[in-house]
């Protein structure tokens, strides 16, 4: 067994020492703000935003099985996935609920593997769980990476000021090794919720905490900012994006997610897919995942379910965030099929009794 305990990430200990602070967070540490939630939510809508990711679940992979095997325990078509190339999937329990959802990179001599941070370890233990004669060796990665997400309208524009044409030369889900600068790193190009390009940025400790640097120090006539949880959890919020631990994990499937994107219903067998399937077939999905809007600001801490005029539980509120443009708060939650439409008007009461009326607001993104 590899230990799966984090270590401090190199670049949360660069940003410490430029002067950020960081807080404990059930035991982790993570960057709430850098600047403000204002300045870095605007930047995401209309900007570019630098995200460290580097405590996200990153495993390596090495041997000739890798890609048939992942594509036999989880809900993607994998096995004949391109060098250079990546594919989103979901490792699923075999009642079809969501165990986290990764991304692939196959660099033909091996492979990464992306996922959560809050879901790793489940993760890695359900792979050995399934690994028999299976030619497939992993090893935790994530000490060895800086990770970082550059996201917003500007972050393609931004990115060619550090790798040139480089940039427009990555079709959509490649990845690419990039030599600029003095620097090496891997950049991947992906779809954001809204739409948008967003990338990603792959490289050791040294290439990524300079790489940081150099964009830091070149901002030019771009909004840019440093991305931290608040803003980031605002943004996923408006974008309807589900994220762990909140609205993936083993309570929910794929469908009341709404990720099938990461799903191939012709591949064949994959561990849930026969539930999986029949849920899509027999139109058997009860709950939903909906932004909703509070009508006032609520403690984003508290728990909250929902209920119907006749107190009947309607869902369950899984994140929430206030949206300082509205002075509201607003929140993701998994709610019964019957109330899921939008303008449904509902009440949010939290284990203390407080209420709050919410509105739903169905598969509107990016607010």
């Amino acid at each position: 067994m590899f230990d799966i305990e984090l270590k401090p990430n190199s670049l949360s200990v660069y940003f410490e020492n430029a002067g950020y602070s960081a807080e404990i967070i059930n035991g982790k540490k993570r960057f709430r703000l850098f600047s403000s939630v204002e300045n870095e939510y605007n930047s995401i809508l209309k900007g570019v935003g630098l995200r460290d990711l580097s405590s996200s679940g990153i495993v390596e992979f090495h041997g000739k099985d890798v890609l048939d095997f992942l594509h036999r325990i989880t809900s993607n078509s994998l096995k004949d996935l391109p060098k250079g190339m990546l594919a989103h999937t979901i490792f699923t329990t075999e009642k079809g609920r969501i165990i986290d959802a990764a991304t692939i990179l196959n660099f033909e001599d091996h492979q990464l593997l992306l996922c959560s941070d809050e879901n790793k370890e489940k993760v890695v233990s359900w792979i050995r769980k399934y690994i028999i004669t299976d030619d497939v060796n992993l090893n935790y990665g994530s000490d060895n990476y800086v990770f970082i997400e550059m996201l917003g309208p500007q972050a393609h524009s931004f990115l060619m000021l550090v790798c040139g044409n480089a940039v427009n030369d990555i079709k959509l889900n490649e990845f690419k090794t990039i030599r600029a600068e003095g620097l090496i790193f891997i950049l991947a190009k992906l779809k954001a919720a809204n739409g948008n390009e967003k990338f990603w940025i792959l490289a050791d400790a040294a290439n990524g905490i300079e790489l940081t640097k150099f964009m830091i120090e070149h901002v030019g006539p771009f909004d840019f900012n440093l991305i931290g949880d608040d803003a980031y959890k605002l943004y996923k919020i408006s974008s309807l994006i589900p994220s762990a631990p909140g609205e993936l994990n083993d309570q929910y499937n794929p469908h009341e997610a709404g990720i099938l994107d990461f799903v191939s219903f012709t591949k064949g067998c994959y561990i849930g897919q026969e539930v999986i399937a029949r849920l899509d077939t027999y139109d058997k999905v009860q709950k939903y995942l909906r932004k909703i809007n509070f009508d006032k600001q609520v403690n984003a801490d508290e728990k909250y379910f929902l209920y119907d005029e006749n107190s009947n539980e309607a869902g369950t509120i899984t994140s929430i965030a206030f949206l300082p443009r509205l002075n509201k708060s607003i929140a993701l939650a998994y709610i019964k099929r019957a109330f899921a439409a939008e303008g449904q008007i509902l009440t949010a009461k939290n284990e203390s009794g407080n209420t709050a009326k919410v509105t739903v607001e169905n598969n509107i993104k990016n607010k």
